[in-house]
């Protein structure tokens, strides 16, 4: 178990330390009262004198004592759980809303370089494994440790010897139970680790099925499928059964320590019978209850200490994620206000990741208002140089600058509320239609909202879903891609940002529409800064300015014609699509 992963655990319980000091009381009642009854029924069985001869008054009262201690054991066990249930699944609530804000608060880089069901996973899976242990520890070990000491008192006070021969025998418990306990940390870390890469597997291929079917890639998947959840039955099987074996083992040892004290105590009811310190049938029957509850806690603690390994792996991962570095704070950074749109990249220099290089020493310089049009074969750096201009990322040399000022220098929400994005892949939120087109400009009114679905070609069919514009719709809803596009282009329209970014953002209309809806981007892009990116040439003929990329550089630029003129890479690519 790592030491520092315990001390943050420690400290995600210092906000709930009263209750703690509670649940430590009532285990320390729970354990007196249950302790109590092996003592009083040694005592009981001293009552029967011989053949006739019943003390039948003080075996009444020591019943009804042993019914008092067995009533106050009932209580404080159902008042210890309903506590510890408390402070487990409170701890669970705080850690599960650190990891989410850390997430929304987390860079790109890391979302982009996980797997986003392993995300999922550790907030989810992980941190329920983590309370579990946290409860059974709990509901266990302070009784546990309580009962074993208390039992050592005890029997020390009644007999000496007694108490030596189990103090004796203890050692062998602990070693045994320490002996398993440190095993299995490494494999139930390494089963965590495998159950997340099987839930973002299963995350990825589940959202993704339509490609899979498109694809006829089921069989592959299954394959993959079948090697993760093999690993991952390996490694359960090897953590499950080293852990399992605590049990059986102490329980081995309870059994030598009960044959033990069962003789040394036979041997002392016959060796000091009759005399003043005579050891009574009675004594023995309570010590040999004691030895019996003194080892009991050891199974016990060990299967906490086995449960708590799983917890303590879980939780690793877990403060893992809260702990990993945020996002560069902007709180003391400029407001860029409205801006004119003047956008310029110098000398930019980025990548992904140190060993592959991306864009190098790239310049850029869109005027406000102007048209600017991004194009190029796949991965030669089109989404990235988006993702500088909208600061989802921060080069690593150079600037990128608005209006003169170093976006660096901005806040990102003054710098993004400038921007309107429409992107090929679309995103709605559960609500009503009028709730997603307003998104960006709550205030805007009824007619406002209606003229942007107009220019944007979708009031037609908004007007024929069940409730117009109050239908409640999702990302998951009833609506074809092409629907939730134009959903997304009139949004962006209500908006009115000074710069606007569209990449692909007409890829899922049918082309009759695309004339019409291209037709209403003229009227928005008027005046405005835009970023056009685009795979279809013959969108981007009236831009101002085509930047034509090649692995990060940009190879060409200037307009259609003097493109075409040039019978560069702008041409060879307009001629693919467009070849007499």
């Amino acid at each position: 178990m790592k030491k520092g992963t315990f001390r943050k655990i420690l400290r995600s319980l210092k906000p709930y330390g009263g209750l703690l000091a509670l649940t430590v009381l009532l285990a320390l009642v729970n354990v007196a009262a249950t302790l109590a009854v092996p003592y009083l029924a040694g005592l009981g069985v001293d009552c029967i004198l011989g053949a006739g001869e019943v003390d039948f008054d003080r075996l009444y009262r020591l019943f009804l004592a042993i019914g008092g201690c067995i009533a106050v054991t009932c209580l404080s066990q159902w008042l210890l759980s309903v506590l510890s249930n408390r402070v487990a699944y409170h701890v669970l609530a705080d850690l599960r809303t650190a990891a989410f804000r850390k997430i929304q608060i987390l860079p790109l880089k890391y979302l982009d370089g996980k797997a986003y069901g392993e995300t999922a996973s550790v907030v989810i899976s992980d941190a329920e494994q983590f309370s579990d242990g946290l409860l059974l520890a709990f509901n266990q070990f302070f009784t546990g440790v309580g009962t074993i000491l208390g039992v050592l008192v005890i029997l020390f006070v009644m007999r000496w010897e007694v108490a030596l021969v189990v103090l004796f025998v203890t050692p062998l418990s602990l070693l045994t139970a320490k002996f398993i306990s440190t095993r299995t940390y490494s494999m139930f870390k390494r089963q965590s680790e495998v159950r997340a890469e099987q839930t973002a597997f299963i995350d990825e291929m589940i959202g993704n099925l339509k490609v899979v079917k498109a694809f006829c890639h089921e069989d592959e998947n299954e394959e993959v499928f079948g090697e993760i959840n093999e690993r991952y039955r390996k490694c359960s099987l090897k953590a499950v059964f080293f852990s399992s074996t605590t049990n059986p083992a102490t329980r081995f040892i309870n059994a030598v320590v009960y044959a033990i004290v069962a003789l040394v105590g036979a041997l002392l009811v016959i060796g000091t019978a009759g005399t003043a310190a005579a050891f009574t049938v009675g004594n023995l029957t309570s010590v040999l209850n004691y030895s019996t509850q003194y080892t009991k806690p050891f199974n016990e603690i060990s299967e906490v200490v086995t449960e708590f390994q799983n917890a303590v792996a879980c939780a690793a991962r877990l403060f893992a994620l809260i702990e990993e570095e945020p996002e560069v704070s902007d709180s003391g950074n400029e407001n860029l206000g409205r801006a004119k749109g003047e956008v310029k990249l110098e000398n930019v220099t980025f990548s992904y990741t140190p060993e592959q290089k991306l864009i190098e020493d790239l310049n850029v310089c869109a005027p406000a208002g102007k048209r600017v049009a991004i194009v190029g074969p796949t991965g030669c750096g089109k989404t990235t140089l988006i993702n500088l201009l909208m600061r989802f990322y921060d080069v690593n040399g150079g600037s990128v600058t608005v209006d003169g000022k170093d976006v660096r220098a901005l806040t990102r929400r003054s710098l993004r509320e400038n921007y309107g994005m429409v992107l090929q892949e679309t995103w709605l939120k559960e609500a009503t239609v009028r709730e997603n087109l307003c998104m960006g400009n709550p205030e805007a009114t009824e007619e406002e909202m209606i003229e942007a679905a107009k220019a944007a070609h979708a009031h037609n069919f908004i007007m024929r879903l069940p409730e117009g514009y109050q239908t409640v719709i999702g990302d998951e809803g009833n609506l074809s891609q092409g629907q939730k596009q134009l959903l997304c282009i009139a949004r962006v329209m209500l908006c009115r940002p000074p710069m606007l970014i569209l990449d692909e953002a007409t890829s899922n209309i049918d082309t009759r529409t695309e004339l019409k809806v291209q037709d209403a981007f003229q009227k928005l892009m008027q005046g405005r800064t835009c970023f056009i990116v685009a795979h279809r040439l013959s969108t981007i003929q009236n831009a101002d300015l085509i930047l034509v990329m090649k692995a990060g550089n940009i190879v060409e630029q200037g307009t259609h014609a003097e493109l075409l003129a040039r019978r560069g890479f702008y041409y060879e690519l307009y001629n693919a699509q467009f070849a007499e």
